[in-house]
């Protein structure tokens, strides 16, 4: 029996291969578990499609965060935060703060999880970002801190 895979199977394949396995294992045990399909051209066909669709919508989707990178890069965030006496500012600037004020500014959505802080922000001044965006796209966000 031919059979294509759904998944990976330790010691038989991986998902999208297709195999040749006695019928009893095929039939009881991965088609009734939906670890595999029976191979006909039909289902053959449409994994091959499906396979090409999450492909091009994965390249739509690494291309507008290409394009959210370099956006990004073009912009210098300005956040205004009260100081005290000896010039370090109240508390610490934080990822929320930072995508709330480029929510508020420029129209841009970030996951606060994407914002990657080496150190804390408790002084006035420019400072640069990492974002990651996923698929190992970085991107890097000037942040200009004032004093209110």
């Amino acid at each position: 029996m031919k059979i294509l895979l759904t998944e990976d199977i330790k010691g038989l394949g991986k998902a999208g291969e297709i195999h040749e396995v006695k019928d009893g294992y095929g039939q009881n045990f991965l088609i009734a578990k939906g670890k595999a399909k029976h191979a006909s051209n039909e289902v053959i066909n449409k994994y091959k499609a499906e396979q090409k669709k999450k492909a091009e919508l994965e390249a739509l989707e690494m291309a507008e965060r290409k394009q959210l990178a370099s956006s990004l890069e073009s912009i210098t965030l300005k956040i205004i935060k009260k100081v005290g006496a000896n010039g370090s500012l109240f508390g610490a600037i934080t990822k929320e703060e930072i995508v709330e004020a480029l929510e508020k500014s420029h129209h841009l959505s970030l996951d606060k999880k994407h914002i990657e802080l080496k150190t804390p922000i408790k002084s006035t001044g420019i400072y640069e970002i990492d974002v990651k965006l996923g698929h190992g796209i970085l991107g890097v966000l000037k942040i200009d801190v004032i004093a209110e």
